[in-house]
């Protein structure tokens, strides 16, 4: 097992509580000191600032904005999230660890493998498309073509998604080109051994992601076909595991931030949602178990009364029965995976395509390979009996894969779940609101029993500039940019419910 020997230096400094540790994004990146650097330096570097990010500053809000996650008894922090709010200076933390560390050091590692090395080329190549992709869906538009255009160009323009998009396709497509399986790769965490063959494959499912968003809103038909004709996609979930350590600054970053004591964590604020609790495991009239996914005790470990979910909105702060040992803790320890693409969201998408071009046979195959590769990405049992509670559907394709997905990355991939609900409009919202479950007066309110299984609810007191039955669509542009960059865009209150390009 490869030790992850930078982590304490590049990462320690990326939690949610460090909101002024970056980079200023328009420094140099060809600047000697890196030129200086190898990209088996860089590449590690570049992947643990992803890893922090993705794996921790972006999956808790997402947490919140898909109704995984709850705020737990008594603690405060991210309430705001829980109603549906983000702010510019929330968002800035993983906006600029990504554009000034991770972006920044892929780009030198481009540079410096270009003609030279295809496999490093490729691997720099497909982690600057992922990275560029999740700011693309959080903010819709952000710099890309100015990004990195050095000291001479303080304020870089912020281009649009869509064509960000199209750009971040074509840089896998000419990487693809000029690699062959067996070249090496410089020295990375994902893929240990430094083949370029798993890069390809990982390559192509960022591709598809990319194609499969594009699909609603652009006649992307025959670079998917080909794509998928191909088939050259990863076998096995592609995730930073294998390189976390019980230690300060080596443990994975979402557990290190929310459960490790040892860290200086004091606060439980995570808990389950009422909205997946209620999913996961249904009851009847009598309180009886009617059904229970296999997936829920791998994602969510038992409150003191079982399995029981918190409602959006709310902190449970003036209770005098709901503490904090009764809701339900997402299931985290030190080594578990950061997930950047799971075999299941592979096979969803396939379904999906299936679906659009009316193969019910094929897209019925994919999405029941879809939630059998979910139960085995965590170890879970029941696969069989959760297809046949929610069979495939042809004349509700969206639906029915939309809420499977949700189900599907609740435990694995939060953010990737915000981006798929807000796409395929699944888990749509019930009658049901959170007021309606808890007003925050009396315990003996609490009615989880009212929730409808497989739908989103308003939280008590949303943010007011998202409303009723409406999701979060995307972050305002984060301070540590528009404060100093007089190219980006004006943001509005009412920019909170306009979805980026490919949500429209």
């Amino acid at each position: 097992m490869k030790k992850i020997f930078l982590i304490s230096t590049i990462v320690l400094g990326l939690t949610a509580t460090s909101c002024d540790s970056y980079l200023d994004i328009n420094q140099n990146p060809n600047s000697p000191q890196e030129q200086d650097m190898t990209a088996s330096v860089l590449m590690p570097a570049a992947e643990m600032n992803l890893a922090a990010t993705y794996g921790d500053l972006l999956r808790i809000p997402a947490g919140y904005f898909t109704q995984h996650y709850a705020q737990d008894f008594g603690t405060s922090n991210y309430l705001d999230y829980s109603r549906f709010e983000m702010s510019a200076t929330r968002s800035s933390t993983a906006y600029a660890q990504l554009m000034s560390r991770t972006l920044k050091s892929l780009e030198s590692i481009r540079l410096l493998s270009k003609d030279r090395e295809p496999g490093t080329y490729l691997a720099a190549t497909t982690l600057r498309a992922f990275s560029f992709q999740a700011l693309v869906d959080a903010y819709g538009e952000v710099p890309f073509t100015e990004a990195f255009a050095g000291l001479a160009n303080q304020s870089p323009k912020y281009d649009k998604g869509e064509d960000i998009y199209a750009a971040l396709v074509a840089e896998i497509d000419e990487a693809l080109a000029a690699v062959s399986e067996g070249d090496k790769v410089a020295t990375n965490f994902l893929f240990p051994d430094e083949d370029a063959t798993p890069w390809i494959q990982f390559a192509n499912g960022v591709k598809l992601k990319l194609l499969m968003r594009e699909s609603g809103v652009k006649d992307v038909r025959s670079q998917l076909s080909a794509l998928i004709e191909e088939g050259n996609f990863p076998q096995e979930d592609v995730a930073y595991a294998g390189c976390w350590t019980n230690e300060i600054g080596q443990a994975n970053p979402f557990y290190q931030e929310e459960f490790a004591s040892y860290f200086g964590s004091t606060q439980v604020n995570i808990c389950a949602n009422v909205a997946i609790v209620g999913t996961m495991l249904q009851t009847d009239a009598n309180g009886d178990v009617v059904y229970q996914d296999g997936r829920l005790a791998k994602y969510f470990s038992q409150g003191s009364s079982g399995y029981t979910g918190g409602i959006s909105g709310s902190n449970f702060s003036t209770s005098s029965s709901f503490k904090a040992a009764y809701w339900c803790r997402p299931v985290a320890s030190y080594d578990m995976p950061v997930y950047l693409l799971t075999v299941s969201e592979i096979e969803f998408f396939l379904s999906e395509f299936y679906a659009q071009q009316n193969n019910e046979a094929q897209a019925a195959a994919h999405y029941e390979a879809a939630v059998e590769a979910s139960f085995n990405t965590v170890g879970a049992a029941g696969a069989a009996e959760t297809i046949a509670k929610y069979p495939y559907d042809q004349a509700n394709y969206k639906q029915v894969i939309g809420i499977a997905k949700w189900v599907a990355l609740a435990g694995v991939n939060n953010y990737e779940s915000w981006c798929e609900l807000r796409r395929l409009k699944y888990p749509a919202f019930g009658t049901v609101k959170g007021d309606d479950m808890y007003n925050q007066l009396s315990d003996n309110s609490y009615k989880p029993e009212l929730y409808q299984p497989g739908t989103l609810y308003t939280p008590i007191k949303v943010f007011g500039n998202v409303g009723e039955n409406k999701v979060l669509a995307r972050w305002p542009y984060p301070s540590s940019s528009v404060n100093s960059n007089g190219n980006a865009p004006q943001f509005a209150n009412s920019d909170y419910t306009k979805p980026v390009f490919w949500a429209n």
